[in-house]
This record gives structure tokens, C-alpha cells and sequence, in this order.
């Protein structure tokens, strides 16, 4: 997987997609590998892979290569879903101080961190483990250690399916797209440890930066109070 890389855009390929008979598996081989947010023929080969039938899939993206894919989740991969500006400090802490992500997308205002299968179900466990829950309640940590609220995470695993970017859009288009695209055919997917990791790490940032400033100072305790809707 290549490195993420901030405030990309997806693939632009301009109206040629647009004409039938265009070859966008060969587009797809003719982009730079260098670009996270680009989907390359084998990264599209490992998305439909998670389908039933891997041809018929591929075959399906070839002719509408601009509509998104439904595909489920269990086999390939499981997704962790979570709201977009946590899910963006989740994928700084995770490039930056971390070892990566997978494959991730934005759908919805929310992010789609693409992780290892068994990760759905194991991650709601740890994340109770760590007296977090789902509620977004403080935890308790050692002594000297707090740590802020734990957005809602939703985990699709087997039995659940996602909707996947479309392999060519424009980022303008309001729609699902790719923030690190499939790149390989064999790409690493962070388990339930990583992700957990990632959340403590976000959790305590945002919990250190601490509540902000009041504009106007508080009001003195022991004041005289008069009601004044009785005036006349």
C-alpha cells in the first residue's frame, strides 16, 4: 500500500470513461503507483475479489466505471466506520506514528478504514475492555492519564456489505471516494490492535488539548440575582 497522501483527489480521467469501449483496466495499469488515492488494475482486482463471483464484478466495474460497488464483507476484508474528522486523526496518527492503514474511503461524512476480517468483531470488545463502550464515555486510564470521548464506531464484518468507490470519479461529484486507494493485490490490513491503538492515541490527543476557552468570564457566585421580567 502506498503512503497516504494528505488532500489527495481520486483518479481523473477526464470523458474519455465516459465513451463505451474504453479499456479502463488498461487506464487503470497506465497510472502511477505513486498516487494513494488512485486504484490500480490489481488493487481492483482485490476488491472484487471479496465479491461471489470476482468476474462478473470486474466485468460490472469495466462497463460503469464510474458507479459505486457494493461488495460484503467478512471474506477479504471487514470495515470499521467512523465519523470523518475522527477518522481522519485515526489515519494521522496511523501514517504518521503507526504502521499504516489499508485500503480507506469517505462515504456519507463518515470514513471507511478497510481492516483485517474478524476485526468487526473484535474491536466493540476492546473497545468495551477499555471502559469505552459505544456511548463516547470517559475511560479510565492509569494515574495522571484521561482520555476524551470515543465517537459511535460502526463494524461490518460477515453477513455485512459496504458501498465502495467507483475505481475513476471526480472528487467533485459529492459521492464515495478513495482517501487510500487499493493499490496491490495483497494489500495490509490493520487488525483490531492496530485500530484500537489508533482510537487511544486520537482519544487522548483530543482529551489533552482540554475544553476551550470561555469567551466571557463566569459570573461571581455569591452576586445579587433580580429578576428582571417583573419591571414595568
Amino acid at each position: 500500500m502506498s503512503a497516504w497522501l494528505k488532500d489527495t483527489t481520486t483518479l481523473r480521467t477526464g470523458a474519455a470513461v465516459a465513451h463505451h469501449g474504453v479499456d479502463i483496466f488498461a487506464l487503470l495499469r497506465d497510472q502511477s503507483g505513486s498516487q494513494a488515492a488512485q486504484v490500480t488494475a490489481v488493487g481492483a482486482a482485490w476488491l472484487a475479489g471479496a465479491a461471489p463471483y470476482p468476474r462478473s464484478t470486474l466485468a460490472q466495474w469495466e462497463e460503469h466505471p464510474t458507479a459505486p460497488g457494493v461488495l460484503p464483507c467478512g471474506s477479504a476484508f471487514d470495515v470499521v466506520n467512523v465519523p470523518a474528522l475522527f477518522g481522519r486523526r485515526m489515519l494521522e496518527r496511523l501514517w504518521a506514528e503507526g504502521p499504516g492503514s489499508g485500503p480507506v474511503a469517505t462515504h456519507r461524512g463518515r470514513m471507511l478504514l478497510f481492516a483485517a476480517p474478524g476485526t468487526a468483531q473484535r474491536l466493540p470488545s476492546l473497545l468495551a475492555w477499555e471502559e469505552w463502550g459505544t456511548g463516547g464515555s470517559e475511560g479510565s486510564g492509569g494515574p495522571g492519564e484521561s482520555r476524551g470521548p470515543v465517537p459511535p464506531l460502526l463494524c461490518h464484518g460477515t453477513g455485512d456489505a459496504v458501498t465502495v468507490p467507483p475505481l475513476t470519479c471526480a472528487s467533485s461529484d459529492g459521492g464515495p471516494r478513495w482517501v487510500v486507494a487499493p493499490d496491490t493485490r495483497t494489500p495490509w490490513l490493520p487488525g483490531p490492535d492496530v485500530l484500537l491503538w489508533a482510537c487511544v492515541r486520537v482519544s487522548r490527543s483530543a482529551s489533552s488539548r482540554g475544553p476551550a476557552p470561555a469567551i466571557f468570564p463566569r459570573a461571581d457566585q455569591g452576586a445579587n440575582v433580580y429578576d428582571v421580567t417583573r419591571r414595568r
